[in-house]
């Protein structure tokens, strides 16, 4: 397989006057649900770099919106890329549902038999335990290994992600938010967890709201929020969005069978 960054112009289908913006002279890199494809996270993270070396000089920030871990193969190493790059650049990191439930697995057994039917099998495999060591553990002998297979530095840098980040006129949070309260009195569940009281809200939000959480197969503008999560453990498309003023593109690390495919249309060059 190959991988690489596809980039294109994000067209929105919200209306064009009065596009909300983010403040003067930053650049935000929205980046949807990545669930342990470190492969495409690496592809999407050069793309970015490049990106903003392109496009000039701004304050330039990462915003990853949760759910770096489960389901797909890689989440112990998308955890360490994410803490160095990290340590590069401005990469603020939101939590999500699945950062909350591997987080839980460490106090509550019940929480750990969830999160293993929900793509946790595959994380706690990431971090180097045998399958068939692994197949062979009951529950309580998994529970009481746990905090010996997943160092304590991954378990602190995951308690350290935000729920909440405020750009202009644009709000990232993982999940959404509850449309019947003010931005600063939502709740963290809801945040990471809500699904339908928000997608089907149709009236105005407190900002625009860029989330992930919910898979839909391409960006998915709804003039009052934006959902960029494409499903990366599945479909091998991770998304990143750009925001800079009032203008949106989108760059995307595409998984493809045999052959590469890049759109230029609208980069910075």
């Amino acid at each position: 397989m190959i991988f690489e960054p596809l980039r294109k112009i994000f067209r929105s289908t919200a209306p064009q006057a009065d596009m909300p913006c983010v403040p003067d002279g930053q650049r935000y890199y929205v980046v949807g649900d990545i669930h342990g494809r470190l492969d495409l996270l690496e592809k999407l993270a050069d793309a970015i770099e490049d990106d903003d070396r392109r496009a000039g000089t701004a304050e330039t920030t990462v915003v990853l919106l949760g759910d770096l871990v489960d389901r797909g193969p890689e989440s112990a190493g998308v955890l360490r890329f994410a803490r160095e790059w990290q340590a590069r650049r401005l990469v603020r990191i939101l939590a999500g549902n699945h950062e909350e439930m591997f987080l839980e697995s460490f106090v509550d057994q019940e929480v750990l038999r969830h999160f293993l039917k929900h793509g946790g099998r595959e994380t706690i495999l990431s971090y180097g335990i045998p399958r068939s060591e692994f197949n062979g553990l009951s529950m309580d002998e998994l529970f009481e290994k746990l905090p010996e297979l997943v160092p304590q530095i991954d378990r602190d840098f995951m308690m350290g992600f935000e729920e909440l980040i405020v750009a202009g006129d644009y709000a990232f949070v993982h999940a959404g938010i509850d449309p019947t309260r003010p931005l600063d009195q939502q709740k963290r569940r809801d945040m990471l967890w809500i699904r339908d009281r928000f997608l089907r809200h149709e009236g105005a939000l407190p900002k625009v709201i860029v989330h992930g959480h919910t898979i839909f197969d391409e960006v998915h503008d709804c003039g009052n929020r934006i959902g960029i999560d494409t499903g990366a453990f599945r479909s091998g498309i991770l998304t990143a969005l750009v925001l800079e003023g009032d203008r949106r593109r989108t760059i995307q690390s595409v998984e493809v069978e045999d052959r590469i495919v890049i759109e230029n249309e609208g980069v910075a060059a």
